[in-house]
Formats: structure tokens, sequence, C-alpha cells
């Protein structure tokens, strides 16, 4: 209450007129919050003047799209085929060159030059020089030091890599690298750690059933190194080796026999053995026993016989030479000394011949003997196929 009153329409408020002397919202004719009379006091444009002076009002533009009628968007007209577009639409009349060469007419950039006989020198070109029958670079350097261990008969090429990893492996003193290539002259020497652990590698002989395939599980069937358990070991095995679990893993078949075939199957843990029985080279016999039938009357002429020996190809290529005899009525032996897919029932198709039966019974110098199916051995220190 001891608060000092305002004067009348006086302080902040003063020049505020009352809210019933104000102009109704929107009553701009009247004045207003902005002043009486504001909208009419503002300076009127001339006709045609100000930022929008040049254009024209809105009912004497041209239509949406009408270009000839001049108006808004009236741009000023390309010249036939010039400018920028001149030059794109005689893109047919240039010849064609690579992107990376120079322009035609333009010298070629020294730097580039001297890239591409840089490139020419480089190790794994062909070597060049006066003499036309020079061999490449690369052989030139040397082979491959793992195919060279291989070669020697010591390892295969995948163990030799693995030697090599390993840091078993030194040329000249220095420890060989994986893909280092071997030049004349040059000194290799292997640990005696890679002999040892090779001499812990063992050969599996197993007398394989029917229904097991030699390599990898396929179409639902097991391979046959899931039978090397200590429960199938042969307990006639002469070797007089224990089993151990190790001596079941890494097992690779040297040599196939299919899933409807039984008898010796050789598994190894070596690559020298590996390489011996299915090299391209090898020269080690397989033996079999096939029971056959014969789809025509009578007997097999003997002309197919001999057929079965030599002069039959598979999948365009001929067949090594055979030994085929009989041993009975209905019983054929075979030794071969190539192991094509399928190879002996395609042979017997080929002359009349249906194969009811097939059991392999000696590789080399091995033979299965007395092997039980589905059991296996060790193939002994004395043993050599």
């Amino acid at each position: 209450a001891d608060r000092p009153q305002r004067e009348e329409r006086g302080g902040f408020h003063g020049e505020r007129p009352r809210r019933d002397e104000r102009p109704a919202f929107g009553d701009r004719d009247r004045g207003g919050f902005g002043g009486p009379g504001r909208r009419d006091e503002r300076p009127q444009r001339e006709e045609g003047g100000g930022f929008h002076g040049d254009r024209p009002r809105r009912d004497e533009r041209p239509a949406f799209g009408d270009r000839n009628r001049g108006g808004f968007g009236d741009r000023p007209q390309r010249p036939e085929r010039g400018g920028f577009h001149a030059e794109r639409a005689a893109r047919d009349e240039r010849p064609a060159f690579n992107r990376r060469s120079p322009a035609p007419g333009q010298p070629v950039p020294q730097r580039r030059i001297e890239a591409d006989e840089a490139r020419s020198r480089s190790w794994d070109a062909p070597a060049r020089g006066e003499d036309d029958d020079a061999e490449p670079a690369a052989v030139a350097q040397g082979v491959r030091l793992s195919k060279h261990l291989s070669e020697q008969g010591l390892v295969s090429r995948r163990e030799a890599d693995d030697w090599i990893d390993a840091g078993w492996v030194k040329v000249d003193g220095k420890m060989a690298v994986l893909g280092q290539r071997l030049m004349p002259g040059q000194v290799v020497e292997i640990d005696d750690a890679a002999r040892q652990a090779q001499a812990k590698r063992v050969t599996i002989l197993i007398n394989k059933p029917i229904g097991y395939v030699s390599g990898q599980a396929e179409d639902g069937y097991e391979p046959a190194a899931v039978l090397v358990t200590a429960e199938n070991h042969w307990s006639e095995d002469p070797s007089r080796l224990r089993f151990h679990p190790g001596h079941g893993r890494h097992l690779a078949p040297a040599g196939r026999l299919d899933i409807d075939s039984t008898g010796l199957l050789v598994l190894t843990q070596d690559g020298r053995i590996a390489k011996q029985l299915i090299g391209d080279e090898t020269k080690v016999e397989k033996e079999y026993l096939v029971r056959v039938e014969y789809q025509h009357p009578g007997r097999l002429p003997d002309r197919d016989l001999e057929l079965l020996r030599h002069g039959l190809e598979l999948d365009g290529k001929p067949l090594k030479p055979a030994q085929v005899s009989w041993q009975n009525e209905d019983q054929l032996r075979v030794v071969l000394r190539e192991g094509r897919k399928r190879q002996i029932r395609r042979m017997c198709e080929a002359v009349g011949l249906k194969v009811v039966g097939l059991k392999r019974v000696r590789i080399g110098s091995v033979v299965l003997g007395k092997l039980p199916p589905g059991q296996w051995r060790y193939l002994g220190d004395f043993e050599k196929f």
C-alpha cells in the first residue's frame, strides 16, 4: 500500500494507447501497433523499377514451357554444335589410344621409358640378351627349395614347406624362407629335428571293407581312417609298435580304393611314401583279384583279353600295359602300374565284363596277407614297397 502510484498514463507505458483506443487486430488502415497509417506511408515502387524492375507482370509472362514466347527463362540459344559439345560431338573422329599412353603426337615421358626398361629387367621377366634361346630368368635363378628337397626323395613338397617354415632347413648356413630358390653350388643343411620328426611318422595298412571311402567323408560315408583305433589294431601286428592317438591324425590315403571295393589301403603321415605310391612316375605294382560276369553268351574272346592287357584308353588317354590273366572261371588277376579313377571297372565294361567284386591284395612287395577286414597294422621298418 506504501508503493508510489504510477502517474496516469506515465512511465514506461506512458506512450502506449489504452486498450480501448487501439485499433482492432487486422484493421491496418486505421493505424495499429506500428503507428497510424504506416502502410500508406511506405514508398511505392515505381512501375518496372527496383530489383524486379525487369521482371514482367504475371499476366504478361509466357506459359510454362512456352519458350518460343520469350519471357522468364528466355536464355540465349547456343550456336549449333558449338562450345564444349562441339568437341564432344567429334569424339568419334578422334583416334583411339590407350589411356596410359600419351596423346597422339605427344612425346613419351622419359620417366615412363625408364620404368618400362626397369620392368623388362625384373627377375621374373624373360632374360634378354644376344642369345635368343636364353632360358627365362626364373629358371636361371634356380629351382624352388621345396621342389629340390622333393626331387631328392627326402620329403614331399608339402612337408618341405613345413620344414622350411619350422626353421629346419638352411642354405649356405642361413635360415631358408618359404619360396626361396636354390642356386647351383649352394649347400643345403637339414636339422636333425626334421629327421626325428619324420621318423616318428607312421604308415598304416588297413583291410578296407565295403562302405568306407578312401579319403575325406562324402555322401554320408565315413573315411577308412575312422577305423584306426586301438580296438581295431590287429593283435598279430609284426611291427610290435604300440598305438598312440597321434598315429591316427593327419593320415592321407596313398592310392584310392572305391567305396564298393575291399582290400589293402595305405594311409600314411609320411610324404615320401605317398609320392612313391601315387606319383606320376611311380613304378610300384598294384595287384587285384576281380570277380566278373560276362554280359554276352559264351566266354570272353582272347582278343578282348589282349585288349585288357594293352590297347584300351580312358578319357582319351591310352592306358599303360597291364598284366591280366584268369584265376578261375569268373575271377581275373589284374596288375597295374597306374591308378585312374575306377580304372579296372571301366576297362572291364569296355569288353563286356561286369565287375561284381574287387579286392586289392598287394602294393609293391607289401601284401594284404591274413589281415582281417576292418582291422589294421603298422608298416614295419623291415618292409618296403
